[in-house]
C-alpha cells in the first residue's frame, strides 16, 4: 500500500512539473511581440536624417514579417553619355561661324542651317542667341504633314536614327507640329554667301559674283589661287596638289563647268567639285567658306570659295585635284 502511495505521488510531482513549464512557455510567447516593440531588431533601418541628400534618401521600403527591406539604389532617370544637351549660345563680337563650329566641333553648316544663318562672318549679329546642335546633323521644327520618313528623306538619314535620338519609340508627342527634334547625321546645304567686296565700304552681303583668275600661260585649267607656293606634290599617297597661301585668299574655279559637290567631306573639310568637259573633274579642300551650290555653272575664274582649315591640315591652303574620267591626274600637268 505505501509503494502504491511513493509511485501517485511522484506521477503528481511530474505532472506538476510539465504544467509549470507549459505555463513558462506561453507566458514567454505572450510576451514577446511586446519586447519586439520595445526595442529595435538587429537589422532594421533606422530613418534617414531630414538634411540628407537626395542620393542617400530611402525612396521605397516594404516591411516584411520580421524587418524592414529597404531599396539599395536610388531610382532616377539617367541619360546616356552619347545624348548631348542642345546649348543656347549668345553671340559675341569676334564670333564667327567657324570659331563657334571649331568650339563645339561641329561644323559650320549645321549650326548656319539650324538656325537660319545665311552670312558666315555673323556681321551685325552680336547678342543673338542661337542654338547649337549636340552633334553632326542638323536641328529641325517638325511642320503638319511631316512624318518620321519624309524628314529622313529630306536630310538623307536612316528614319531609325530619327526614331531612336529623340526617343519617338516611347514618346511619340515629341514628333508633333512646333516640335524640336534632332537629326543625327543629317545632309544639310552648304553656305552660299559671303560678305559683300571688302573694297566696297558697309555694302550688304551678296551673292558672289565673277572675279579674275590668274591663269597658266599654257594650260588647261586655270590656276585656282593666285601666287601659292606648292608645299606637298602629287604621288603616290597624296591625290593633289597643296597650294598654300594666306588664309581667307580667293580660291577660282579652274574651268567652266557644273558644280557636282559642295559641303563638308572626312579630312578634306568643306569642299567643292567641279564637273568640266571632256571628262575632267577638279577638286578645292580645306575652305573656310563656299559661296556655290550643286548643279550650280560656274564660268572660269569665278570665286567659289576661300582658303581655310577646315578637315585635316596644318597650315591655310587648298587641296587641289584633278581627275580624268575618274581617275586621278597630276594638276600640274594641266596647269604648265
Amino acid at each position: 500500500m505505501a509503494l502504491h502511495l511513493r509511485s501517485a505521488g511522484s506521477f503528481v510531482l511530474r505532472l506538476r512539473a510539465h504544467i509549470l513549464v507549459d505555463v513558462a512557455v506561453v507566458s514567454l510567447v505572450l510576451a514577446l511581440p511586446l519586447s519586439l516593440q520595445g526595442s529595435p531588431t538587429a537589422n532594421a533601418v533606422e530613418p534617414a536624417p531630414a538634411s540628407a541628400s537626395r542620393a542617400t534618401v530611402l525612396r521605397a521600403s516594404t516591411v516584411s514579417r520580421s524587418a524592414t527591406i529597404s531599396a539599395v539604389a536610388d531610382p532616377l532617370t539617367s541619360v546616356a553619355a552619347d545624348v548631348r544637351p542642345i546649348v543656347h549660345y549668345h553671340l559675341g563680337p569676334s564670333d564667327s561661324l567657324e570659331s563657334i563650329a571649331n568650339y563645339f566641333k561641329i561644323t559650320p553648316e549645321v549650326i548656319a542651317y539650324s538656325n537660319g544663318i545665311t552670312d558666315p562672318t555673323l556681321k551685325n549679329q552680336q547678342g543673338r542667341e542661337i542654338l547649337i546642335p549636340p552633334g553632326q546633323g542638323a536641328l529641325y521644327t517638325v511642320q503638319t504633314g511631316d512624318t518620321v520618313e519624309s524628314v529622313a528623306a529630306g536630310f538623307k538619314v536612316d528614319p531609325k536614327a530619327i526614331m531612336d535620338y529623340n526617343r519617338l519609340y516611347f514618346e511619340p508627342e515629341h514628333f508633333a507640329p512646333g516640335q524640336l527634334i534632332y537629326v543625327p547625321g543629317a545632309t544639310v546645304p552648304a553656305i552660299a554667301w559671303v560678305a559683300a567686296d571688302p573694297n566696297e565700304a558697309d555694302a550688304p552681303s551678296v551673292l558672289a559674283r565673277p572675279a579674275p583668275a590668274q591663269l597658266a600661260s599654257n594650260g588647261i585649267l586655270g590656276w585656282p589661287v593666285v601666287n601659292p607656293v606648292i608645299t606637298q606634290y602629287f604621288w603616290a599617297l597624296h591625290s593633289g596638289v597643296d597650294l598654300a597661301v594666306p588664309y581667307g585668299s580667293p580660291i577660282y574655279a579652274a574651268a567652266d563647268g557644273v558644280v557636282e559637290y559642295s559641303g563638308w567631306v572626312a579630312v578634306g573639310g568643306l569642299c567643292v567639285q567641279i564637273r568640266h568637259a571632256d571628262g575632267i573633274e577638279t577638286g578645292y579642300y580645306h575652305t573656310s567658306v563656299v559661296f556655290v551650290t550643286a548643279g550650280q555653272k560656274v564660268q572660269k575664274g569665278q570665286l567659289i570659295a576661300r582658303v581655310g582649315l577646315t578637315g585635316v591640315t596644318t597650315g591655310p591652303h587648298v587641296h587641289f585635284e584633278v581627275k580624268k574620267n575618274g581617275v586621278f591626274q597630276n594638276p600640274l600637268a594641266y596647269l604648265k
